[in-house]
């Protein structure tokens, strides 16, 4: 048969669009034709197969003219994970395997000139996308490729190691005794999907800071959003990188958004699955580090942190542009990158921890340290970050230096387990409530279940009135003393919790 129809798949973003490889072989002068909007990587597929294929025993048609069509035309193609179904497809075609058993199955990787299998991007992916009516595809992988896929609940995935390892089980009797035996497929068993070890940093290692502790467990609560204002050496990142260990376990669901995420950026580790993930790059980072972009569309930092933590370290440094990008991702949980000739859109349900000094010196309001910065050098730093970015932080928070007699004889602080077993509960009793964590509370359904007194909406609204919030700040405000009063074991929201929450609304003209 000088046909053959291969099965695989092409990541597009989050995506993973099926691929039918086609592969013909007629009479004329010889060549290798590859078409189907082919990126450069999977082009040079050509010169990969012929010499995988000849390395491992097999014949390549070099007096055929060969055709590959990646269908459909219109997808773009990248990466060289066309690799081995392009080789499936030139060994059916030209009678060397029985192609009609390639049928039920979809194949990716890349291959060695040798013709070792090597990993792929967006294996977990690509094993999601998969799920649909029975009957599933049964995947046929690299070897760490499928450690991953195999992730995906009801999937069916075998690893390989070598091309010949793959196309032993379609090879005719009489050519199957010259080929060395092999390990063949390794059906990869579905991995203990509970809940990933806190193993992290522990809270008890911050001494003092009573508010920016107490503040860390709201927002831990409630999925809140947090800034941390003050002097170098206080602490801040310190909490910051504690958030990640009192967050509640994450459910399979969610470890499967985020791990897909990390897989298609070349990213993910297994040991790290169920585990939240704490992303936090560099202030020197670009606006398409941060919120994804280039070509094709790959997934930014803040899609990475997705269900996890993003810790901005020294805000105010980040380039103006990476950060005003963060705004409609607060507010929606997605990024979309639009080009000209395609739209991508990742999940950025993340939670900001955002850290930075109140001036240039870093000193402003110390009770150690004299602050040596101008009135107008202190506006200028504050104003780099604006007010409309400003306004989508729920919680804002001095974090204080600590005299060095103190810090040497305070004792440890509370530990993570102690305070995440509060949040949790707080987290559940919202979840019960409402289906979502208290941050996600907008519109109709944060007046149902707010559930604030006559005395507490009097006091928020007084307060609002007088210090000019908007109307953001305002619900902002509300959303976390609802998490307040959660922690609280409170069915309302009381004056004592909007007072509580109205402490975390300041801006940064007010720092002492």
């Amino acid at each position: 048969m000088s046909l053959s129809l291969v099965q695989t798949r092409a990541l597009v973003a989050l995506e993973s669009a099926p691929v039918t490889v086609e592969v013909h072989l007629a009479n004329g002068l010889p060549s290798f034709t590859l078409v189907g909007l082919a990126d450069v990587e999977v082009k040079e597929a050509r010169e990969r197969v012929r010499s995988a294929i000849q390395n491992s025993g097999l014949a390549f048609p070099h007096d055929r003219r060969i055709t590959v069509n990646l269908a459909p035309a219109d997808l773009p193609k990248d990466s060289g994970r066309f690799d081995l179904p392009i080789a499936l497809g030139i060994l059916a075609a030209s009678g060397q395997i029985d192609g009609a058993r390639l049928a039920g199955h979809e194949f990716a990787g890349e291959l060695s000139l040798s013709g070792d299998l090597r990993p792929v991007r967006g294996a977990l992916a690509t094993a999601l996308a998969a799920e649909g009516p029975a009957p599933r595809p049964v995947l046929v992988l690299p070897l760490a490729s499928a450690r991953e896929a195999a992730l995906v609940p009801g999937a069916t995935v075998y690893g390989a190691a070598h091309l010949l390892d793959v196309v032993r089980p379609f090879l005719p009797p009489d050519t199957l005794a010259q080929v060395e035996d092999g390990p063949g497929w390794v059906r990869m068993a579905p991995p203990d999907l509970a809940g990933g070890a806190t193993d992290g940093p522990d809270l008890a290692d911050v001494k003092g800071q009573a508010a920016a502790r107490r503040a860390l467990e709201i927002a831990a609560a409630g999925g809140h959003s947090l800034l941390m204002v003050g002097p170098p050496g206080a602490g801040k990142s310190m909490l910051a990188q504690r958030l990640a260990g009192l967050l509640p376990p994450m459910d399979v669901q969610e470890a499967l958004e985020s791990a897909a995420i990390a897989s298609l950026a070349g990213r993910f580790d297994p040991q790290r699955f169920m585990q939240r993930v704490v992303a936090s790059p560099h202030h020197t980072a670009s606006a398409v580090a941060l919120v994804g972009g280039g070509s094709p569309p790959r997934p930014g930092e803040i899609s990475l942190a997705h269900h996890g933590v993003l810790f901005l370290d020294e805000l105010p440094e980040f380039p103006r542009a990476a950060l005003e990008a963060l705004r409609e991702p607060l507010e929606s949980g997605t990024i979309s990158i639009v080009r000209a000739a395609r739209r991508a859109q990742f999940p950025a349900r993340f939670q900001l921890v955002a850290a930075m000094n109140p001036c240039p010196c870093g000193h402003l309001g110390s009770r150690l340290h004299a602050c040596r910065c101008s009135p107008d050098q202190v506006a200028r730093y504050q104003a780099r970050i604006s007010g409309p970015l400003l306004d989508r932080i729920d919680l804002h928070v001095d974090v204080q230096a600590i005299d060095p007699r103190e810090l040497l004889g305070a004792p440890a602080g509370e530990s993570s387990a102690a305070v995440r077993e509060r949040v949790a509960a707080a987290r559940a009793i919202a979840l019960q409530r409402q289906g979502s964590a208290n941050q996600a509370l907008a519109g109709q359904a944060l007046d149902a279940h707010a559930r604030a007194d006559a005395a507490a909406l009097a006091f928020l609204q007084k307060a609002a009135t007088r210090l000019g919030w908007s109307a953001r700040a305002t619900h902002r405000a509300l959303r976390v003393a609802r998490t307040i009063a959660d922690l609280a074991g409170a069915d309302t929201v009381g004056a004592l919790h909007v007072g509580e929450a109205m402490q975390y609304r300041r801006t940064l003209s007010a720092a002492p």
